[in-house]
């Protein structure tokens, strides 16, 4: 069960104000196997507010990480966009942090071990920490050691004593899902050798909010991050925010450079994120009741766009399992009356069925056999390129993508 918000997670302030209700939803990451399916599918409520302290985006009830993360199906080396986007990553911070000598990085929610492994092959020394117990099989196949369980001041001092401190600690993807951000930070402090460097990617606020990127919104992701917030959860624990950087990836992610207070100089980067974000008002309440009704109008542009299309006898289903895609899948009220199922890359969910509307998922070659779809919903949008690329044939047989965010458009 879901748990009520005991104030804002980055500053404790009790006013944190909802303006997002997407209703009662499914696990996004959870996809229910065909026995599942006679069973009861546990649903909790998924609303979005806005703390009138710090500005902190937040979800209003909580769902325990337990839940979600100790059997994961999500798997980082599904994307050969984000396979690439590790690698750069890895030649980027072992020249900024000097670990190619053998300096220690530990990344947390280590997933499949896929940015472990770039690091790695650059010659560093690597510790996986990720709690999901079905994923363990990708750290031992790369050779990767792993702690499993969550990371935070509790397990902290036990990584230390295993393995030391590290020159660098790295997030991708994962800062947003922690609720004890106060003991992760604590975690971190523990962790961290003197002039250590913690460095976070994240879903970035302003591209949720320019991109229309409701679908971003799921149980996993407690917090959406901009900057503002982030610098007065760090200062709090003396720490700062010394490099910002804002990415492409995933359509949109902020990449934080964070070191105690004292030990590195605060570049320019950080003014300059700070001057958007106050500059696109995403600190008041106001710009964020506008988001939700824009969520609304985008609602009746899917669904009607899709009913239209099968009214006329169209063929549709959908591509790409991602959890994004269960929020809008669920929100927009769409099943497999619609859509007769979703093509997927990852081996781990095909022959499951997608979370709340329970919509199968296949292979990717089934786009290809007949009778083929005419119309495919790009549920995972934010790898437009990539996924319109790999599927030139079934555009050249004069199939169509649809994507749905942040409008209607049909390729």
């Amino acid at each position: 069960m879901a748990s009520p918000s005991a104030g804002c997670l980055v500053c404790a302030e009790p006013a944190v104000e909802d303006f997002l209700d997407l209703g009662s939803t499914a696990l996004a990451n959870k996809f229910p196997s065909a026995e599942d399916l006679g069973r009861p599918e546990p649903r909790f409520s998924l609303r979005v507010g806005f703390c009138h302290g710090c500005g902190h985006v937040q979800l209003v009830e909580r769902v325990p990480p337990e839940a979600m993360f100790t059997d994961y199906l999500y798997v980082s080396s599904a994307s050969d966009t984000l396979r690439a986007h590790f690698d750069d990553l890895a030649t980027t911070l072992t020249a900024r942090h000097g670990l190619a000598g053998g300096g220690f990085v530990i990344d947390i929610g280590c997933n499949d071990a896929s940015l472990l492994c770039a690091f790695r092959d650059r010659g560093a020394a690597t510790l996986g920490v990720d709690p999901a117990e079905n994923l363990a099989e990708f750290s031992r196949g790369a050779g990767i050691e792993r702690y499993q369980g969550f990371f935070g001041a509790d397990t902290a001092p036990e990584i230390v004593d295993r393995r030391g401190r590290a020159a660098l600690i790295t997030a991708t993807n994962t800062f947003p899902h922690i609720p004890d951000l106060q003991g992760f930070v604590a975690g971190l402090d523990t962790a961290l050798a003197p002039g250590g460097a913690f460095v976070l990617e994240a879903h970035y606020l302003v591209d949720l909010l320019d991109q229309l990127a409701f679908d971003t919104v799921y149980h996993e992701h407690v917090s959406y991050w901009a900057l503002g917030p982030m610098m007065r959860l760090f200062s709090d624990h003396g720490m700062e925010v010394v490099r910002a950087e804002r990415l492409p990836i995933h359509h949109g992610q902020l990449r934080a450079t964070v070191m105690r207070q004292g030990e590195g100089e605060v570049d320019d980067t950080v003014a300059e994120v700070l001057a958007v974000e106050r500059g696109l008002g995403i600190d008041r309440l106001e710009t964020w009741r506008a988001f939700a009704a824009r969520v609304d109008r985008l609602k009746t542009e899917v669904v009607d766009c899709l009913r239209g299309l099968k009214a006329g006898g169209r063929r549709l289903a959908g591509y790409g399992a991602p959890a994004k895609g269960s929020t809008l899948l669920e929100h927009f009220g769409i099943g497999p009356d619609l859509l007769d199922f979703i093509a997927d890359r990852s081996p781990l969910k095909q022959g499951r069925y997608t979370p709340g509307s329970h919509i199968p998922i296949v292979a990717p070659g089934r786009l290809l056999e007949d009778p083929s779809p005419d119309h495919v919903l790009l549920l995972a949008w934010n790898f437009e390129d990539e996924i319109l690329a790999q599927q030139a044939e079934f555009r050249r047989r004069g199939g169509k993508f649809i994507l749905p965010v942040p409008e209607v458009r049909i390729v």
